[in-house]
């Protein structure tokens, strides 16, 4: 009898799992020391001085300025060091030349995520001392973890949600107290060679000093952040690019977590049930586990290849993926959301899902990826089936921009700026709309 591809590995080999992140402290310490880095960091710090250029400033208002320039180029570089870290690339020789655009505005969210959180802390400190000390020990605790999932999403909104930070403490699991320490003894690093520097020197070298200390205590705890989540790539669900990790990693060591060899015995066992032609006990095997474990990427995305392979099963898959598909986009894993949803399509053409959010986003995540075709079928109908919901703007404008953008249909877009300004006028996304379309609406026209 022939086989049938099951997507799922009936060997159940282990994991190549790269070293602990406390066994691989040399790494992050001399990360900035490589030459490109080492060049990048050595100008940002002598661009301290550019203050000198703008003289029609009074000093300090000229080096607050230029001092912000080297912070946002600096904590741009930090986010290439973490996102391309995730995916195994330790040596910055392999870095690409430009970063990629969804980085570029990282800082900007993450100041913005510091001030919204702070902004909490300020009220909850207004209305119980104690509550705003606890949450104050909160932030800071959750903070590496906010980056995390910052630099996994690029998603300010995902981002704001404390679970989704908790999600990625619990991922990393006992490390992650481990990886606080260390990034508080790196912070603390930082003003211990401040002070054993500063007094060696004098005049207008301190700046550029002051400045390079910090850089490269930054890219140390930023290459450190991006080891830990590639180290749990396979939790997080992250891809890494070819080349990807150290020689020591390569070495096949299991590291897998007792939980994840759990996993890979059950993906065997119903792997084989499959190639056998026995789908009745395979479903059924898959379906026990994704109910005990309703929270579980990996038991879900069991059960979803499972029921994609048997046959008679599409109406279970359909009611699955309902819960499927919010569940990894929860998880910060877009690409194999719409996955998900282009297997059920298949099976019918006209599923939908049935939470406006999670529509939206999931249309969110198609257009990202440049495929207009998925983000209209998701955003089809979408102002009749959540008729009156909050998010019916926003999918009037996304329709706009991928009619515009993706299919160069600007007469298209047109008509439903139209229908918005109608029904929405006074919205946000009805002003981003008019916007997009400035150079195509007629003159006098909609929005005056």
């Amino acid at each position: 009898m022939a086989t049938r591809p099951t997507g799922f590995d009936q060997t159940a080999q282990p994991a190549k799992r790269p070293a602990p992140f406390w066994h691989r402290l040399n790494t992050f310490f001399t990360f900035p020391l490589q030459s490109k880095p080492l060049m990048y960091s050595l100008i940002l710090a002598l661009s301290s001085m550019l203050f000198k250029v703008i003289f029609f400033l009074p000093d300090a208002l000229g080096i607050l300025i230029v001092e912000i320039g080297i912070l946002l180029a600096a904590s741009r570089y930090g986010f290439k060091i973490t996102a391309l870290g995730s995916r195994g690339i330790y040596n910055a020789e392999d870095y690409p030349a430009e970063l990629d655009p969804d980085w570029k505005n990282l800082p900007w969210k993450l100041f913005a995520i510091v001030i919204a959180q702070s902004m909490v802390v300020g009220w909850l400190q207004s209305v119980s001392p104690t509550l705003g000390t606890l949450a104050w020990l909160a932030m800071c605790f959750l903070l590496p973890a906010t980056q995390i999932v910052l630099v996994q999403t690029c998603s300010f909104v995902e981002t704001l949600n404390p679970a989704n930070a908790w999600n990625a403490v619990r991922t990393i699991g006992w490390p992650y107290l481990l990886l606080c320490v260390f990034l508080f003894l790196l912070s603390q690093g930082t003003f211990i060679a401040l002070g054993l520097l500063l007094p060696l020197f004098k005049g207008w070298i301190l700046l550029p000093i002051v400045n390079w200390v910090l850089i490269y205590f930054s890219w140390v705890m930023a290459s450190l952040l991006g080891y830990a989540m590639y180290q749990n790539h396979q939790a997080f669900g992250i891809d890494l690019l070819p080349g990807a990790g150290l020689d020591d990693d390569k070495a096949p060591v299991d590291r897998r977590t007792s939980r994840q060899i759990e996993q890979d015995a059950i993906d065997a066992q119903v792997a084989q049930l499959v190639t056998a032609g026995d789908m009745t006990a395979a479903v059924a095997l898959a379906y026990e586990e994704q109910r005990m474990r309703g929270d579980e990427v990996a038991a879900q995305r069991r059960y979803h290849r499972v029921l994609a392979l048997a046959d008679g099963k599409t109406a279970t898959l359909l009611d699955h993926a309902q819960r499927y598909i919010p569940l990894l986009l929860r998880s910060g894993q877009s690409g194999e959301a719409l996955k998900a949803f282009q297997t059920c399509r298949a099976k019918d053409a006209q599923f939908a899902l049935q939470d406006a959010p999670t529509t939206l986003a999931l249309a969110k995540a198609a257009w990202n990826t440049g495929d207009a075709k998925d983000a209209l079928a998701l955003l089809q109908g979408f102002d009749r089936r959540f008729k009156g919901h909050d998010a019916v703007p926003a999918a009037y404008e996304l329709v706009a921009r991928v009619l515009l953008q993706g299919l160069n249909r600007a007469d298209m877009a047109l008509r439903v700026l139209a229908t918005l300004e109608s029904r929405h006028p006074d919205t946000e996304a009805a002003r981003e709309t008019r916007w997009l379309l400035r150079n195509h609406v007629p003159q006098g026209a909609v929005g005056g």
